[in-house]
């Protein structure tokens, strides 16, 4: 089972996602504190880190800088701020994934899942592929089926569709696309974004505006999800 670090301050929220997360099947060790959970990352090499910026001893980007200094653990940090700058720093910094408050157990379930099945699988070498409906993305040998059958992708047609299926259901800026596929942090044209989600689009069989997997939502960004889940507001 997987072992978790749960840094979080507050007793009453510490305890609840404890039972939740226990519930879903791994082990969760909690500290209340930044300089409580540096040497526990050192002495105990958690499978992840759950990381509440608001600490009460040090800000909660300073503790991922130094836990990133001294480990490769995966990071996911929980922040009550959804700004676009914001999220991406926290990628530059070294963050694996991130939830915005107020969320659900199930959420951070799944985004610890979706980050434990990169980082682990890709430290073994073999990752599991991922599928989605009728799609089905093998990110170590970098093939994707659509009903059975290969869709040929342009190298960074498939990193996108990677990266948006590594997070299923949740909305990506273009700015954060910008920063992980094209790894540009500081620059970068949206359109290019827009370009490519155009061509992948057209490979799945969809359009803007007839979306399956790849659903835009306006002013923030794009998400994959599975047709079968229904459709959202565009």
């Amino acid at each position: 089972m997987p072992e978790l670090l749960l840094v979080e301050d507050d007793a009453e929220i510490r305890r609840a996602l404890i039972h939740a997360l226990t519930e879903r099947g791994h082990v969760v060790t909690s500290v209340p504190t930044g300089m409580a959970a540096l040497p526990h990352v050192i002495e105990h090499q958690p499978d992840l880190v759950v990381l509440d910026l608001g600490l009460p001893d040090l800000p909660g980007e300073d503790l991922l800088r130094m836990i990133r200094s001294i480990s490769q653990v995966p990071v996911v940090v929980v922040t009550a701020r959804d700004e676009e700058a914001v999220i991406v720093r926290l990628f530059e910094l070294g963050a694996d994934d991130y939830v915005v408050k107020p969320f659900g157990p199930a959420q951070l379930d799944a985004r610890i899942g979706a980050v434990l099945r990169r980082t682990v699988g890709a430290r073994s070498g073999t990752v599991a592929p991922i599928v989605i409906g009728d799609l089905r993305i093998d990110t170590t040998s970098r093939v994707v089926t659509l009903r059975g059958l290969p869709l040929e992708l342009a190298p960074r047609e498939f990193d996108l569709l990677a990266y948006l299926a590594s997070r299923p259901g949740a909305v990506v800026g273009r700015r954060e696309l910008l920063t992980h596929v094209w790894r540009q942090p500081y620059g970068g044209a949206d359109d290019t974004v827009d370009v490519h989600l155009s061509w992948l689009r057209r490979k799945l069989g969809e359009s803007a505006r007839e979306p399956r997997y790849l659903h835009t939502v306006r002013g923030v960004g794009v998400k994959l999800t599975d047709p079968a889940a229904g459709t959202d507001e565009r």
